[in-house]
């Protein structure tokens, strides 16, 4: 017997009342743009259950690509019957047969959304666990906890079987909640709170500063792989690139070095607040730890929101280190966050960067720079490219490893 089906149960979706069908259209949308690969699968959705059928697919590679999408709670494989009670007990004792290790225990589910069927739940559980005892005599019944659990479906169509249970992503669809920019450095910390954003219902774009010569291809190409890692999660992502050169190289030039760091920060703010309301975002998300490094102590996060009004979510702010990377390595993608690559917050990181930058100063210091230039020019400059999660790379990103 080859399953037919992969059972979806929404979980957290069930709490959102008259809202419930909008969530339930937005994981649907979500489970489609994951299963891309998959050309045969189908899906459907209604207000209780969501259903991918197979058609062939191998339900391995479908079931683990479900596993990393937000807003599943748990799923089944499940085997489509005909709907009669031989049928029935036939695949029960080949399935439970199939499955069956001395010892074990099971018990009989069943739900039927077909009324007109011969049988109604509780006469099906009795007569399939008859059935079960008949080819396995020696199993033992247990309704708490038991060891398999036959779950049996009777709807219009046909009769579903399913023993299987895995555990889901949990969350929020990707979306739901709005969008949100994330900037996307290529360390550790981003991508988990990009990972993050994305489990509450976030759909994120990428933003990501460059500045070649002093960042490499590479550090371009490590950012689209970690970009594609979190596609896994709902779909495709927008990767922003800005070209951040010009900036950086008039920061060093006219800026004592204390303030590097937090002239620099305030620049990417500013820009990336830019670009959030030329394509329709709500916030702004980072990858900042409280504490972590000198652009992260409180007195330096004032001074650089300064620059915007837009709310900025730190879903990372309060974890330590190594709570970070245990997320990063959950994920798949603490080996690609270290690659050695330098990013645009590290090349001119100053020896000794100022923690408690006085905002009096900053602007003082920034006066020296043609600001709305500098912004405007870096914001004429920017790539945008659609990373996807199935395609190993992106055109784009094939260019830029050949130059490697």
């Amino acid at each position: 017997m080859q399953y037919s089906e992969i059972l979806i149960r929404y979980g957290e979706l069930s709490t959102k009342g008259k809202n419930r069908m909008r969530f339930i259209g937005r994981l649907r949308r979500n489970i489609e743009a994951v299963l891309e690969g998959f050309p045969q699968v189908r899906i459907y959705t209604d207000r209780d259950r969501g259903h991918v059928y197979l058609n062939g697919a191998d339900y391995r590679e479908v079931s683990t690509a479900l596993a990393k999408v937000f807003g599943i709670q748990t799923y089944s494989p499940s085997y489509k019957i005909e709907k009669s009670v031989p049928a029935l007990k036939e695949a029960v004792q080949i399935i439970m047969r199939g499955v069956y290790q001395e010892g074990m225990t099971f018990k009989v589910v069943t739900k039927r959304s077909d009324h007109s069927f011969e049988m109604d739940s509780v006469e099906l559980n009795h007569f399939l666990g008859d059935a079960v005892f008949q080819v396995l005599p020696e199993i033992k019944a247990q309704m708490k906890g038991a060891d398999v659990v036959l779950r049996v479906e009777i709807r219009d169509d046909a009769a579903y079987i399913s023993h299987e249970t895995h555990k889901g992503a949990g969350g929020l669809p990707v979306g739901i909640s709005g969008k949100g920019m994330l900037m996307l450095s290529g360390g550790i910390d981003s991508p988990v709170a990009g990972y993050l954003s994305l489990k509450r219902g976030v759909e994120i774009e990428a933003v990501h500063f460059a500045s070649p010569p002093y960042t490499s291809p590479g550090a371009l190409k490590k950012a689209h792989d970690l970009t594609r890692k979190l596609t896994q999660f709902g779909g495709n992502i927008q990767f922003i690139e800005v070209p951040f050169t010009e900036i950086q190289e008039e920061i060093k030039q006219k800026v004592p070095e204390a303030y590097l760091m937090t002239l620099t920060r305030r620049f990417m703010m500013r820009i990336t607040d830019r670009i959030r309301e030329m394509r329709g975002a709500l916030v702004i998300i980072n990858g900042e730890s409280l504490g972590q490094v000198a652009s992260q102590t409180l007195e330096s996060m004032q001074a650089i929101n300064a620059v915007t009004s837009t709310p900025i979510i730190r879903p990372v702010v309060t974890m330590d280190k190594l709570e970070i990377i245990d997320l990063a390595e959950q994920i798949d993608t603490f080996d690609i966050s270290i690659q050695p690559f330098e990013d645009c917050c590290t090349i001119f990181a100053p020896a000794q960067p100022k923690t408690n930058p006085k905002l009096k100063n900053v602007e003082q210091y920034e006066a020296r720079l043609d600001v709305d230039g500098l912004v405007e020019r870096a914001l004429a400059g920017i790539v945008v490219t659609e990373i996807t999660p199935h395609s190993k790379e992106d055109s784009l990103s094939a260019l830029i490893e050949n130059l490697l």
